[in-house]
């Protein structure tokens, strides 16, 4: 029986080339496409999966306030709060406290600049699974200057994993002995390292003034709470403890902190704060990719009910005949769910090899590191025996019992095609295949909007011809003179405008974080919290940076690195009714005092995404962070070999790495335009597949109606009256689509926009041109079908009447 069932289900397959073609193809398509994106799900919501104890392992997210409003929160927030947890708290099994640095590391002439350097205390190998391939995670981390080293670091420097006792140069001046090498940490984790150094190295000393204070930020403090604990109940008594350790303190200040709980599963896609340790994902944006793949697939699935519940008609007679020699319900049934079986399995194996064509162009696309080796994963054949085995049953199931339920006489007659409710769920499928393509046609264009608003806009600073090279680490006491003398050297070529110094460049965050600023001689309690830049002279006229009231840093005024610029917001902030009015203030801050001489006017340091900064702004001449050169020259390659041969002179044992301001200031948007890419692909793909169902839809009601066609031909109808005629019902469920798509997208897309701080408005063509642009191509798809049958000669038609 079985073996009959597939006899049957090939011939049918055959007879029927064109549907069975669109079906194939259709969910060929979507499982393809759902398998893509179910993998780059799969990836970003695992992240972490590879820490056995990642449920119990929390980080504590700092919020500061002042006054009463919260006005900075840190990933990487209070240096204290881990070791007084394990120290006050029983719930606490073990904690994890971490500090970002980067350096020249140097092995003789193999020398490195290194950027994913941490100091950590040693339970970092208790709250992590940091796998040790040689050395002791309980002793490795206990002295002064030793360091565990990653696997492909220690091959970098020695070209071999066995290197325990083995010491490495920390910028030409410090011997740093290695006490342990281990695994590579994984791709999927939010804290990438390839160095871990003693806490006792940073500490130097401090040790008991950094187990106390509440004002030192830029720590990763991590805890790993003991089975049983309940976080929630956790995070309450963190609360009772601030309040009991440091709570007079903070309110004579006027200010406060409280913590929060990340759940270390949770920090890659919900994590957006100070001083992240690496760029973190989007969880609106995967799971918005993960609704674009279950509506993919579903528009294939429904593409089969349709077309399938439509041939209902031509198959009635062949049921009718069954049932007459004997067939029951149950048989007809297994045998259209085994015609199911079959065209899944054949597009489940053409979905299968357009993704081993396409998985390479996909993971350079999502920025993910995806291979062949995608295939030996036990959850990618999960994911595609799910498709198939649901694609089977959900799309077979219901054509399977609307073909077996017809009665025989009336299969016979031919009767059974015309039952409405077959009719209205077609037209309800149809509806909703285009409601979702318009809704993900609308969401893509709304995407390209916002982003090419981001690139275009005006950053009020001048970021174009500008080559930034990262700063020296290996300096000695001359480095100012060494500076001064390597700037004019490069200024005296004509293609150079300017050289500049600063700590922090546009499109990367100022992390530089100073309080308690107030007025000379108030109060600890008016104190407030700012982002500080350090520059050097000429940077805001190098940057064309406008300033709305005062003047700059200036070599002839002397006593320069007394006073200070305020950005516009935070004049605002710190309460000055305007600009004029902050000038010649004298504020204090860190035992110092300054006098502001200037407002410079508010400009987007960073994305977007993010508000003005308030921005406060200190000569710092010897800061050694960034060299952003200015150029006229049109040949980049000359500027490039010119600082490149000067740096080289002027400042030995130090790699030159450079790069493009604007390129990385567009490096902000790159997530963005990922998903915006991503999006628009998977969105076409969709109102392809809906499209193919379309055409299939119209072919079939086409051709049933040949007759009626010749007909209204030899009694006078045109072409174009014809294909009205043809085209109208399907026009109007498309029109229903849209209408029902277009307050459903805007309010989708409204939520995403309220996410950016500058943002576009969703005005009318946002979402009027992608739904005039899903009609267009339904009415192009639908008037092929029918044109062509208005052009048929009528005499073929009717030849049998």
């Amino acid at each position: 029986m079985l073996k009959n069932n597939f006899k049957i289900a090939l011939r049918s397959i055959l007879k029927n080339k064109i549907f069975s073609f669109i079906n194939i193809t259709g969910l060929a398509i979507g499982i393809a496409a759902s398998l893509l994106i179910l993998q780059y799900v799969n990836y970003e919501l695992n992240y972490e999966n590879f820490n056995e104890k990642a449920d119990r392992v929390f980080r504590l997210k700092t919020n500061r306030y002042n006054q009463g409003e919260l006005s900075t929160e840190w990933a990487s927030g209070v240096v204290s709060i881990g070791p007084l947890l394990k120290e006050n708290m029983p719930e606490v099994e073990a904690y994890a406290r971490l500090t970002q640095t980067s350096g020249v590391i140097s092995n003789g002439d193999n020398e490195f600049r290194e950027r994913k350097i941490y100091f950590a205390n040693s339970d970092v190998f208790n709250v992590f699974d940091i796998d040790l391939i040689d050395g002791d995670p309980k002793t490795a981390l206990d002295e002064l200057y030793t360091m565990a080293v990653s696997e492909s670091t220690a091959n970098r420097y020695f070209g071999r994993t066995d290197v325990v006792g083995e010491t490495l140069m920390y910028n030409k001046s410090r011997s740093i002995k290695i006490t342990a090498v281990f695994e590579d940490v994984p791709q999927n984790s939010h804290m990438k390292f390839d160095m871990l150094g003693s806490w006792a190295t940073v500490s130097r000393g401090r040790e008991q003034q950094m187990n106390s204070v509440w004002y030192w930020d830029g720590y990763f403090n991590y805890v790993l709470l003991k089975e049983g604990t309940n976080p929630e109940a956790f995070a309450q008594r963190v609360d009772g403890f601030v309040e009991t350790q440091w709570g007079e303190e903070m309110r004579n200040a006027d200010t406060w902190m409280d913590f929060e709980l990340q759940a270390l599963s949770d920090i890659h896609l919900y994590s957006n704060f100070i001083g992240e340790a690496e760029v973190n994902g989007d969880g609106d944006s995967v799971y918005a990719l993960l609704g674009i793949s279950f509506f993919i697939i579903l528009i294939a699935w429904v593409n089969y009910v349709n077309l399938s519940t439509a041939k209902s008609m031509e198959r009635s007679k062949e049921v009718g005949l069954r049932k007459v020699m004997g067939s029951q319900k149950g048989q007809l049934i297994r045998q259209f769910l085994t015609e199911s079986f079959v065209i899944n399995l054949l597009a489940v194996i053409l979905a299968f090899g357009i993704v081993v064509l396409v998985l390479p162009y996909f993971a350079q696309l999502a920025d993910q590191p995806m291979t062949l080796a995608l295939f030996t994963q036990q959850g990618f054949w999960i994911g595609l025996g799910a498709l198939f085995l649901i694609g089977t049953f959900l799309s077979g199931l219901y054509p399977a019992f609307v073909l077996s339920s017809f009665k025989p006489i009336e299969s016979l007659k031919g009767s059974n095609a015309a039952n409405s409710g077959r009719t209205w769920l077609r037209k309800g499928l149809v509806v909703f295949q285009f409601m979702a393509s318009v809704g993900l046609i609308i969401g893509t264009y709304t995407v390209y909007e916002q982003i090419s608003f981001m690139r275009n806009q005006d950053l009020g600073i001048d970021i174009k011809q500008t080559l930034v090279i990262t700063g020296p680490s290996v300096t000695d006491s001359t480095y100012q003179e060494k500076f001064t003398a390597f700037a004019d050297v490069l200024k005296g070529n004509s293609g150079i405008d300017n050289v500049v110094v600063s700590t922090a460049i546009p499109g990367r965050e100022v992390g530089w974080n100073a309080g308690g600023i107030r007025r000379e001689g108030a109060p600890d309690s008016e104190g407030r919290q700012y982002r500080v830049l350090g520059l050097g002279y000429e940077f805001v006229e190098t940057f064309d940076m406008e300033l709305i009231a005062g003047r700059s840093f200036t070599r002839g005024y002397g006593d320069e690195e007394s006073k200070i610029l305020f950005s516009r917001s935070a004049v605002k902030d710190f309460g000055f009714a305007s600009p004029e009015e902050a000038l010649n203030t004298r504020i204090q801050f860190w035992g110092q005092i300054y006098t502001i001489i200037g407002v410079v006017e508010d400009y987007h340091h960073t994305s977007l995404k993010d508000n003005y900064d308030k921005l406060l702004f200190r000569l710092l001449p010897n800061t050694q962070g960034y060299y952003s050169i200015k150029y006229t020259a049109s040949n980049t390659k000359d500027v490039i070999n010119t600082a490149e041969e000067n740096w080289a002179r002027f400042f030995p044992g130090n790699p030159f790495e450079y790069f493009f301001l604007d390129d990385e200031y567009a490096e902000q948007y790159k997530a963005d335009q990922q998903f915006g890419s991503v999006f628009t692909i998977f969105s076409s793909l969709a109102i392809f597949v809906a499209c193919l169902g379309l055409f299939g839809l119209a072919a079939y009601m086409t051709s049933k109606r040949t007759k009626e066609i010749g007909i209204r031909k030899v009694l006078g109808a045109s072409v174009s009256n014809i294909v009205n005629l043809l085209s109208t019902d399907f026009l109007k469920l498309i029109g229903l689509s849209v209408v029902l798509a277009i307050p459903l997208a805007y309010y989708g897309m409204e939520q995403w926009l309220n996410g950016f701080a500058f943002r576009i408005d969703l005005y009318w063509y946002i979402l009027a041109l992608p739904a005039l642009f899903v009609i267009l191509v339904a009415l192009a798809t639908v008037s092929f079908q029918t044109s062509r049958a208005a052009r048929a000669n009528p005499v073929n038609s009717l030849r049998s009447e």
